[in-house]
């Protein structure tokens, strides 16, 4: 299984961390630093999180980035997804963030109220200018996808997926044919099939480790999420990558 993949122009490890309860605390900011030193190279936040807390927390504690880590943040949640809106949010992320240019940029809903045309174009003109290095989007079906990449080129695409939670199955085929980086969120969260514990205890491993290897198994364009604010979790995680499902195995969990 193939342990790393390009994204925004760097080479980075398939298992990433969601921030969505990171807040800007010293105990916070030295779990970051572990966290990257221990193989994260994609931290994934948005403008909305705690408040616009974990941006500001990852600016502090991650400024400026150390080469090989990709650091992915998201704006226009429901309802503001206007170009103004988006602007306004762009301006702060990069503030919040302390850096110059955002590595991945995803709007992190499509606004019935707005042409996706248009709040697509509000970002690529910070990609136009440099500030926006790729650009994604979030909760989308192939159909919005579609239509995003006659606007801009869609590097990646974050949807809930994972074992329990199949509606994105469309979507992260499409993503594979078309080389776009597919970023399941919520990883670990809902019922998974009894066997899974069983696989799990075959390869001497945790059960959310067997989850995080079926989805990347499932596709070789696969980067999980998994958010926590703990470092043995974020290292357990990262065990994920060494963990090899055989056929019968990842069926069972299909």
């Amino acid at each position: 299984m193939t342990q790393k993949l390009t994204l925004a122009g760097t080479e980075v490890a398939r298992i990433g961390l969601g921030t969505n309860r990171l807040t800007s605390t010293p105990e916070n900011h030295v779990f970051l630093r572990q966290a990257v030193e221990s193989g994260i190279g994609l931290v994934d936040t948005a403008h909305v999180y705690s408040g616009g807390d974990s941006e500001r927390a990852i600016g502090e504690a991650l400024s400026p980035a150390p080469d090989g880590l990709v650091v992915a943040t998201k704006g226009g949640y429901t309802g503001s997804g206007s170009p103004d809106a988006l602007r306004a949010q762009i301006e702060q992320s990069l503030e919040s963030l302390r850096t110059d240019t955002i590595d991945l940029y995803y709007l992190h809903r499509v606004d019935p109220e707005t042409p996706l045309e248009k709040s697509l174009g509000a970002i690529a003109e910070y990609r136009e200018g440099g500030k926006i290095k790729a650009i994604g989007v979030s909760a989308v079906d192939v159909e919005q996808i579609e239509a995003a990449r006659k606007f801009v080129p869609i590097a990646a695409v974050q949807n809930h997926y994972n074992v329990a939670e199949r509606t994105s199955e469309d979507v992260v085929d499409y993503c594979e044919e078309n080389g776009i980086v597919f970023v399941p969120y919520y990883p670990l969260k809902g019922d998974v099939p009894p066997t899974l514990g069983e696989i799990a205890e075959s390869h001497d491993a945790s059960p959310e480790q067997i989850a995080l290897a079926w989805l990347l198994r499932r596709s070789r364009v696969m980067l999980p999420i998994p958010g926590t604010l703990s470092i043995e979790h974020v290292r357990e995680n990262l065990g994920a990558l060494e963990v090899e499902l055989t056929d019968d195995e990842f069926d069972s969990l299909a």
